[in-house]
């Protein structure tokens, strides 16, 4: 019992070692601390930069693309294809893909979650009914303070903003709209605003 401590002891001792000790030939680091260079250049910029770009409600980078308002209830189906605007080659030069060849990225990828789109004025229905990993897409259109980034921070919730590319891609119409992937298609589930509080993103 006793010897079996005592070698245990010293194999605990050898790994202490083992850590510290320096195996091989060593080099100071060359390359300057990054840390250090990312806090000089910050010293050199203003306390608070925020007033440089004025107002967040004037910010053009967090104005999202307009939708018209759900008239009815209604699911409809889109195939996102994507058609390329130049060609793709393998490093040897061999084509891969010619420019103008059009694909279904669905075949290739899954949407695991579903995306919820709606209009600032519908984030309340949206937070209620859409599931902690369903994404939740604000359109532009409404007041200038109910941006994503501004009503994320107001509701402790990540919130994206609904891009232009991304309307297009996804055939997007009005709001609020449901979309999640049905096989190689995009289900798109069209929900009235007077509805939708009966109405879960999880249909």
């Amino acid at each position: 019992m006793i010897a079996g401590l005592i070698a245990g002891s010293l194999l605990l001792a050898s790994a202490a070692r083992a850590e510290t000790s320096t195996i091989g030939r060593t080099w100071p680091i060359a390359e300057p601390d990054a840390m250090a260079e990312i806090e000089a250049r910050a010293a050199q910029h203003p306390p608070n930069m925020a007033e440089k770009f004025g107002p967040r409600s004037g910010w053009s980078a967090l104005k999202g693309a307009t939708l018209a308002t759900t008239r009815e209830d209604r699911v409809r189906h889109v195939v996102p294809f994507y058609t390329l605007d130049t060609e793709i080659r393998l490093p040897d030069g061999k084509l891969l893909y010619p420019k103008g060849f059009t694909f279904n990225p669905l075949t290739y990828v899954s949407l695991p979650q579903k995306l919820v789109v709606v209009h600032p004025r519908d984030i309340g229905w949206a937070l209620k009914t859409a599931a902690l990993t369903d994404w939740i897409i604000v359109t532009g259109g409404g007041d200038p303070s109910d941006d994503a980034l501004s009503l994320g921070e107001r509701h402790g919730r990540a919130l994206f903003m609904l891009e232009e590319r991304v309307k297009d891609r996804l055939g997007l119409t009005v709001a609020p709209v449901i979309i999640r992937q049905i096989g190689q298609k995009l289900e798109l589930t069209e929900v009235r605003p007077d509805r939708a509080q009966s109405r879960k993103a999880n249909p």
